[in-house]
């Protein structure tokens, strides 16, 4: 008898084990860009949906919240949601000016010497975050700026 229950509890905690690895992982949400000088945002995955949005900025940033085949739905900074080819999105990292007056480029992440300013809705391309700061170019113009300022950008990332 002990053997038995032995056997059906192991048995148990295999199915259990079983199911819980073919249960598919979520995908976490991840900030990339728009890669394309015009980029259709359409409302389903596949070419045959209409088309909502005609994006006209690369270098725009867009979170990635689902895939599937070919097509990543995206929202933009806006909060607008819709389906891009997977050719349209790159892995670029950008961000928006989201605040709501121009923001400093400092030379160093806290530091006292204002490189450039950017003004609302100015997009630049974004690296070495840490610390609340994260290094922001905007065409060769570049200094560090409070991540808070920036969508495109997870309050307390860290990028390399």
């Amino acid at each position: 008898m002990r053997g038995v229950l032995l056997t059906v509890v192991a048995g148990a905690i295999a199915a259990s084990g079983a199911s819980a690895q073919q249960a598919p992982a979520k995908k976490p949400a991840y900030f990339a860009s728009i890669a394309a000088a015009k980029a259709r945002m359409r409302t389903g995955p596949g070419r045959n949906f209409p088309a909502s949005w005609l994006y006209v900025r690369p270098d725009l940033p867009v979170r990635v919240v689902d895939a599937f085949q070919d097509w990543r739905k995206v929202e933009d900074p806006g909060g607008t949601t819709g389906w891009m080819l997977k050719a349209l999105v790159s892995e670029r990292r950008t961000a928006i000016v989201t605040a709501p007056q121009p923001i400093e480029m400092r030379d160093r992440p806290a530091g006292t010497r204002v490189a450039y300013r950017a003004a609302p809705g100015v997009v630049g391309r974004v690296s070495e975050c840490g610390g609340g700061w994260c290094r922001f170019d905007v065409k060769g113009q570049a200094g560090y700026v409070e991540q808070r300022d920036l969508w495109g950008v997870e309050v307390g990332e860290t990028l390399p």
